[in-house]
C-alpha cells in the first residue's frame, strides 16, 4: 500500500480541527455540570460543592418562624465507607432558628488518600453549608470528594435528631 502526501491545505484544516477539538473538551472540563455551583467559597477561593437541596427555601435566623430545632452548638461524627474501608468525619456546628450558623470539620484519615479527600471536602464544603437550613442540606459531592459527603450527611443526620424540639 502506497502512502499519498497530504496536501499542505488537507494538512492545515487537519491540524485546525485537531485544535478545536482540543480546546473544546479543554474548556468542556472547566465549565460545572449542572447539578455544580460555579460560585467560590470567599474563605478558601475553592470550587464550592454541588449539593442536592430538598427545597430551595432557607429559613434565615431573623425570620421569626419557629424551627422545630433547638439553637445550640452541636457534634457529631459521621462516618461513610470508602475503598479503605470505614472511615469517619467530625461535624461541629451552631444552629440558631434552624439555621447553621458556624461550621467546623475535623478530619479523622485512616490513610493518605482519605487525608486528601477529606482535606478537599472541608476546604469546600463551607459555603454550601453556613447560612442554610439544616432541612436543606444533602450535600452530594464537594471539591472532587464524593464519599467523604456520606459521612458528612450521616453527622447531619445525627444532629437533627439531637437538635429536634420535643
Amino acid at each position: 500500500m502506497r502512502r499519498l502526501p497530504m496536501k499542505s491545505t488537507t494538512r492545515k484544516t487537519l491540524f485546525a480541527s485537531t485544535e478545536g477539538l482540543t480546546l473544546a473538551s479543554g474548556m468542556a472540563a472547566c465549565v460545572p455540570a449542572a447539578n455544580q455551583s460555579a460560585a467560590k467559597s470567599p474563605s478558601t477561593n475553592a470550587p464550592a460543592a454541588s449539593s442536592a437541596t430538598s427545597s430551595d427555601q432557607s429559613s434565615s435566623p431573623s425570620s421569626g418562624a419557629k424551627s422545630p430545632y433547638k439553637d445550640g452548638a452541636y457534634q457529631a461524627d459521621g462516618s461513610y465507607i470508602s475503598p479503605n474501608g470505614q472511615e469517619k468525619l467530625g461535624v461541629e456546628l451552631t444552629l440558631t432558628a434552624g439555621t447553621v450558623t458556624n461550621l467546623k470539620l475535623t478530619s479523622y484519615p485512616s490513610n493518605p488518600n482519605t487525608k486528601r479527600f477529606q482535606g478537599e471536602f472541608i476546604s469546600g464544603v463551607d459555603a454550601q453549608v453556613v447560612g442554610k437550613s439544616i432541612d436543606s442540606l444533602n450535600v452530594s459531592k464537594v471539591s472532587g470528594s464524593s464519599l467523604t459527603s456520606g459521612g458528612f450527611n450521616d453527622a447531619i443526620a445525627q444532629i437533627k435528631k439531637e437538635a429536634a424540639q420535643k
